[in-house]
């Protein structure tokens, strides 16, 4: 890591350094220069300021001891026993990894009456399970359940922590890495690991141009989130395999500032993630009321309407429905894609879909490298000829 460091007495004038930043990370706060978060540490004020007045100094890396951290732990993603299917996701990914590196698999499982679950659990073949059941934990609450993901961090000391990217993940990896000081990578879409246990984590980056590989080599554990059907979950085995290890903590860091009174359940609805066939929408479509067509084909082959980004932030169709790394990941049995593009950020969505069919107009659509079946031409002329042709079979 590296920082600037400003020496006031050298600065001089202070509006004259100010103006060398292209930008506009320096400001002048009651006569004194500082450097904000806007910084791309160009060195410019270094190289063109007054001699002395800025200085780029590398902080000295301490390297961690990677030999005293061991196991790929998933965090046990449920809500009153219910577990997430995506924790077995993970669980899958988890055992592939630490096959690579000869290290075990653990679970943590954090709740109220969970030994159940926990049972469960090892008839996918998990190593040990690390089971906090305490009644002060019988909802999410985010300090206590912050202190026990600590309190196994500390004494398991795992290399590589997987967590769901649910609503709960979601609050209690960032929570966790803050607390532990390492690194927490986002909605990744490829995990793989090198043989000195750094985990490569891969995601699309700067609006899905990019797949930026992602390393934490001086620190551990090392942190990921992954959404929901973008792994493979392991088949379960009828045998029960593994260790469960019950956990305690000190019941006073099992207090919370927070009181759940009552949860009220939402009424219960389809998203798109459940779906066997979704038809999108994307940006071909040239005006809101074409939607329909493309609903009636998704209705004729008992599916769902999905829809890309900017279909979405035109307002024709709930963000609900949008599919891609900043709406639902999805692995239908069937997609087909109707003037879709195939943005990286769309694609990392979809792309373990079982059957994917793209219709688009240009044959040199990104899409079509990721589909399976391709129809070049015009949306407007092949979707209503297979809602006719749909129509005929069915008669």
């Amino acid at each position: 890591m590296a920082k600037l460091v400003v020496n006031q007495s050298l600065v001089g004038n202070i509006e004259e350094l100010i103006s060398l930043c292209p930008f506009g990370a320096m400001e002048d706060k009651n006569g004194e220069l500082q450097i904000n978060s806007a910084c791309k540490m160009c060195k410019i004020c270094v190289k063109k300021g007054p001699k002395g007045a800025v200085e780029y100094i590398e902080e000295e890396v301490v390297a961690v001891d990677k030999n005293l951290w061991k196991g790929i732990a998933v965090y046990v993603d449920h809500i009153d026993g219910a577990i997430h299917p995506v924790t077995y996701e993970l669980i899958g990914k988890a055992k592939e990894l630490a096959a690579k590196i000869n290290h075990p698999v653990y679970a943590i499982m954090m709740g109220s009456n969970i030994e159940k679950q926990c049972h469960e659990l090892l008839h996918y073949n998990v190593d040990k399970i690390f089971v906090y059941d305490h009644e002060k934990l019988d909802r999410f609450k985010m300090e206590p359940y912050t202190a026990v993901f600590e309190d196994f961090v500390n004494n398991v000391k795992p290399t590589a922590i997987l967590i769901g990217a649910t609503p709960v993940g979601r609050q209690l990896a960032p929570r966790l890495s803050a607390r532990v000081k390492t690194g927490l990578t986002a909605d990744c879409t490829i995990l793989d690991i090198n043989e000195n246990t750094d985990l490569v984590q891969i995601r699309p980056a700067f609006g899905g141009n990019i797949m930026a590989q992602i390393l934490t080599p001086n620190h551990r554990p090392q942190m990921a989130t992954v959404r929901y059907k973008v792994m493979d979950a392991p088949k379960r085995n009828s045998s029960e395999n593994g260790e469960i290890v019950k956990c305690a903590i000190d019941t006073d860091k099992l207090d919370s500032k927070v009181d759940v009174l009552d949860i009220i359940a939402k009424e219960k609805e389809q998203f798109i993630e459940a779906s066997e066939v979704l038809v999108v929408a994307g940006r071909g479509i040239k005006k809101e009321e074409d939607i329909a067509m493309v609903q009636e084909l998704a209705d004729l082959l008992g599916g769902q309407l999905a829809c890309t980004r900017p279909v979405m932030e035109a307002g024709w169709l709930e963000p609900k429905r949008q599919v891609g790394l900043s709406g639902r990941t999805v692995r239908p049995k069937l997609i087909i894609t109707v003037g879709v593009s195939g943005s990286v950020q769309f694609t990392a969505g979809m792309n373990n879909s079982d059957q994917i069919i793209a219709i688009n107009k240009d044959e040199n659509a990104p899409i079509f490298k990721t589909a399976h079946y391709g129809l070049v031409g015009d949306l407007y002329e092949i979707i209503p000829n297979l809602i006719n042709q749909i129509k005929a079979s069915k008669e």
